[in-house]
C-alpha cells in the first residue's frame, strides 16, 4: 500500500546496508555457536516468542507502558481532525488516537503496521504546541506507520535480544566447562562472542533509528510544506524537556526509542553513538535545508 509520504532514497540504503550487515552478523553468531557445540535451539525459541510478543502486541505495551489511552472525536476533536486532514493529505488509514496523562511534552506512534498503528500525544505536547507546530510533529509520526518503522525496528533488534539471552544463558549455565583440547571455557568464549555481537548490532540498530527518524522528519516537512513549524516545534520540545523534574524525565528515559524527541539532555558527545535520535541541531539543519528547497 503506498502513500503520499515522499520516499527517502538515501534511508533505504542505509537501511538495506544496516540489515545485510545485521543478517551477517546474526549468520556468524550462529555459526560459532554451533562451532562450540552449543544447542540454542532453546535460546532461540525463546527469542522468537519474545520478537513475537514484541511485533505482534507492540501498540498496547507501549500504550499500557506510558500511561496512553485511546480517546474518541467527542473527547479530542481537534486532535482528531487534524490527524483526519494528515492522513486524507498522505492517503493513508487513521491510526487509532491516544492520550498519554504526562507533563513530559512529547508523542509517539507504534504498531507492525498501518491498520494496526497508533498514535499517542501527552498533555504535556498538547498544552505547549501551536496547532501548527502540532501538526508537523503528528505528521513525523504517521510517517513512521506509513514506512512501518516499528516493524523495522523489531525486526532490526532480534539479533540483540538474541545475543542478550546468550549472555545470561552463558552465565547461568556456567563458565568453567573447557573443551576437548583444553582451551578458553566454552562458557567464556560464548560470553565473548554474545557481549561482542550484542555490542555491534545495538550501534547498528541505534544508527538504523537515527536515520529512521531524519527521513521522518522529511517526510513530516514535505507532507505539510511547512519545515519550519516542525523545526519551531522541535525546538520547543527540546527545550521544555529541559525544565521537567529529573525525575519524571528520568521515567520516560527507557521509551525514548518511541518519542518524537528524546525525554534526555546531554552534549553532543560519544553518547551519541548510543541515541535513537539525532542530535537536535543535525535533524533542525535538516529541516533548514528542506526549507530551502521549498522556497519557504
Amino acid at each position: 500500500m503506498r502513500t503520499r509520504f515522499a520516499s527517502d532514497r538515501g534511508l533505504t540504503r542505509r537501511m538495506v546496508v544496516t540489515m545485510f550487515l545485521l543478517g551477517l552478523l546474526y549468520v556468524a553468531f550462529v555459526g560459532v555457536l554451533i562451532a562450540l557445540g552449543v544447542r540454542a535451539l532453546t535460546v532461540l525459541l525463546i527469542a522468537g516468542v519474545m520478537l513475537f510478543a514484541q511485533y505482534f502486541l507492540s501498540d498496547r505495551i507501549a500504550l499500557f507502558a506510558m500511561g496512553g489511552r485511546e480517546v474518541s472525536p467527542q473527547e479530542a476533536p481537534e486532535l482528531h481532525g487534524m490527524i483526519d486532514r494528515l492522513c486524507a493529505m498522505a492517503d493513508m488509514p487513521k491510526p487509532r488516537v491516544a492520550v498519554a496523562d504526562s507533563d513530559v511534552p512529547n508523542a509517539f506512534a507504534t504498531g507492525r503496521n498501518r491498520k494496526k498503528s497508533v498514535v499517542c500525544v501527552t498533555t504535556g505536547i498538547l498544552r505547549r504546541l501551536e496547532p501548527q507546530e502540532l501538526e508537523g510533529v503528528l505528521a513525523h509520526e504517521l510517517s513512521h506507520v506509513a514506512h512501518r518503522d516499528v516493524a523495522v525496528m523489531t525486526i532490526a533488534s532480534f539479533l540483540g535480544i538474541l545475543a542478550g539471552l546468550m549472555t545470561r544463558f552463558a552465565l547461568y549455565a556456567g563458565l568453567g566447562r573447557r573443551d576437548d583440547r583444553g582451551g578458553l571455557p566454552i562458557g567464556l568464549i560464548i560470553l565473548l562472542v554474545s557481549v561482542a555481537v550484542y555490542a555491534v548490532s545495538f550501534l547498528l540498530t541505534r544508527a538504523l533509528s537515527r536515520y529512521r527518524e531524519l527521513a521522518a522528519d522529511r517526510a513530516g516537512a514535505l507532507l505539510t510544506q511547512r519545515p519550519s513549524a516542525l523545526a519551531s516545534a522541535l525546538t520547543k520540545v527540546s527545550g521544555e524537556i529541559a525544565r521537567i523534574p529529573t525525575r519524571d524525565l528520568r521515567e520516560a528515559q527507557p521509551f525514548n526509542a518511541f518519542y518524537f524527541a528524546p525525554a534526555l539532555t546531554g552534549g553532543e558527545t560519544l553518547a551519541n553513538l548510543f541515541s535513537t535520535h539525532p542530535p537536535l541541531q543535525k535533524r533542525l539543519d535538516n529541516l533548514a535545508k528542506i526549507s530551502a528547497e521549498l522556497g519557504r
